[in-house]
């Protein structure tokens, strides 16, 4: 083949190894900016020229034939190290720019997220935030994103990982409510109330207790609370206790605006809720040799922001 056709090749040879490092073709189209069908096309392309299989295809992923991981795995350094070359060439203009995939729970992006965005874009004008909402714990690397902000008590160990806020769990009704039904003093008390609570295999919630304050005393109560209503976010949650429905479980982040406005009170606070909900919000990305400084610029921005978490006060 003549040194002009394999030229044509190199943005083809660039496609496979963005697919071998995301492992889909939704994924691999979604980091290049390109459509699922284009995608393909350039793939077949490849595998016609170069006269053999590169990547077999199934329903729920690609694997790589011997041909194709070889051709990967030769040419994957070269074009990281023109990445990263590029990466630090524009750089040099000072000037952040790019766009930055993000991944947040949901009821944090709604609540705490989405409405600091307007700060860091007039900023960084040139950032672009492509933002995905969603509880499910998705594989940051080989669905493309750059960041993913975690409500949990791990992270994986194969990713950069930091701390970026302490969160605590309250309890919390309505004043209605709590006149309608009188407020307990105790967790104990809670199973006489109608609770509202994330869903268990038995149809039921168990809520667990420390004494607020007392660091020494890490003994646990647990009691088994029902309710009329269970759900798998804290928003929905919330907004039922503003319904007068019942005690609900949440996270701080969600539960501060309502206890701020005075529209949800704080019920056994000389208890603290623990377990349902981590102790801490993390800030994870891929492991990358270069982080591009939006990417860079955006995670300093989500670390000074909720550095000092969500008081209730």
């Amino acid at each position: 083949m003549d040194t002009q056709r394999i030229e044509a090749l190199w943005t083809h040879l660039h496609w496979l190894n963005v697919l071998a490092m995301h492992g889909s073709y939704t994924a691999a189209a979604a980091r290049l900016g390109v459509s699922k069908a284009a995608m393909s096309q350039r793939i077949a392309e490849l595998e016609r020229v170069a006269g053999v299989a590169l990547v077999q295809r199934t329903t729920r992923s690609v694997r790589f034939t011997e041909a194709g991981q070889r051709l990967v795995d030769d040419t994957r350094a070269q074009f990281e190290s023109i990445a990263a070359s590029f990466a630090g060439v524009r750089e040099m203009a000072g000037i952040p720019r790019g766009t930055v995939r993000v991944t947040a729970p949901v009821a944090f992006a709604r609540q705490q997220l989405v409405p600091r965005l307007a700060e860091f874009s007039r900023a960084h004008p040139e950032v672009r935030i492509q933002l995905e909402v969603s509880d499910r714990l998705t594989s940051i690397a080989s669905e493309g994103y750059d960041l993913a902000i975690r409500h949990s008590a791990q992270v994986p160990e194969t990713h950069v990982a930091s701390k970026l806020c302490e969160t605590r769990s309250v309890l919390v009704a309505t004043r209605t409510y709590l006149q309608r039904r009188g407020s307990p003093q105790t967790p104990d008390d809670l199973a006489q109330h109608d609770c509202l609570y994330y869903p268990r295999a038995t149809g039921s919630g168990v809520w667990s207790f420390e004494r607020a304050g007392r660091r020494t005393d890490r003994s646990r109560v647990n009691v088994t609370v029902t309710g009329p209503l269970s759900a798998n976010n804290s928003e929905a949650l919330r907004d039922a206790a503003l319904q007068h429905l019942g005690i609900a479980y949440l996270p701080d982040f969600t539960a501060q605006a309502a206890l701020r406005e005075h529209k949800l009170v704080v019920v056994v606070p000389a208890w603290r809720p623990v377990g349902t909900y981590a102790s801490h919000l993390h800030l994870v990305r891929p492991y990358g040799a270069h982080l591009p400084q939006a990417v860079k610029r955006f995670a300093d921005f989500l670390k000074q922001t909720f550095k000092d978490g969500f008081p209730l006060d």
